[in-house]
């Protein structure tokens, strides 16, 4: 187990350090779609590229951040079913998902978009509309994606074994670092304290 779980933890770096890249893809789609729309507004003057561009960024936020949501725990739930049962029956119910769903998804969906994206490198195909982008990058991102999402799977299967197997402590990855998100709620929830509270000479 100790190499699966090596290969967990490597798998779980790679897509940490994906989630961090995609923050400046966000960045772009933002400073795309607002010069976008200035240079629209002021010199009434558009493109078909810089509406699909914002498309393409959309479009690799989603897929290629998909292994980094899975990481952090940030899928979808039912809590209130999960949050009911026990750590050990949640983490069963996620081992047999992946097996059952979500790995053969991903294998059956690369398998499906490879074709596409080759297709469409070889022929060059581009996009249908009047000064639009060539088509093969964002045909790229579904296997890209999907293998993205194969690859956390087997990492987040290889954690709930070994957590089932008394090999680890808890099924999910320790999320030990705070985002700066959490830092400044948790600052803001300190200041919102009165400093007298408790004090048993403070004023009533």
């Amino acid at each position: 187990m100790a190499p699966l779980l090596r290969l967990s933890a490597w798998i779980d770096s790679f897509n940490e350090a994906i989630g961090k890249f995609i923050r400046w893809l966000v960045l772009a789609a933002v400073l795309i779609s607002a010069g976008n729309a200035i240079v629209r507004k002021l010199f009434n003057y558009s493109s078909n590229s810089f509406l699909e561009i914002q498309w393409y960024l959309f479009a690799g936020v989603f897929m290629l951040g998909v292994g980094y949501v899975f990481l952090h725990n940030g899928h979808v739930r039912i809590d209130f079913i999960s949050a009911r049962l026990s750590t050990r029956t949640n983490a069963i119910i996620d081992a047999l998902g992946m097996i059952v769903f979500t790995i053969p998804l991903s294998i059956i969906m690369i398998t499906l978009g490879w074709p596409l994206f080759h297709n469409a490198w070889v022929s060059g195909e581009m996009s249908q509309n009047a000064g639009g982008l060539i088509r093969w990058p964002v045909l790229a991102l579904i296997p890209a994606g999907f293998a993205i999402l194969l690859a956390q799977s087997v990492s987040e299967l290889i954690k709930r074994v070994a957590f089932l197997t008394g090999q680890r402590d808890q099924p999910f990855t320790d999320m030990h670092a705070k985002s700066v998100e959490e830092e400044l709620v948790e600052e803001l929830a300190a200041a919102a304290i009165p400093h007298g509270r408790g004090d048993n000479g403070g004023s009533r």
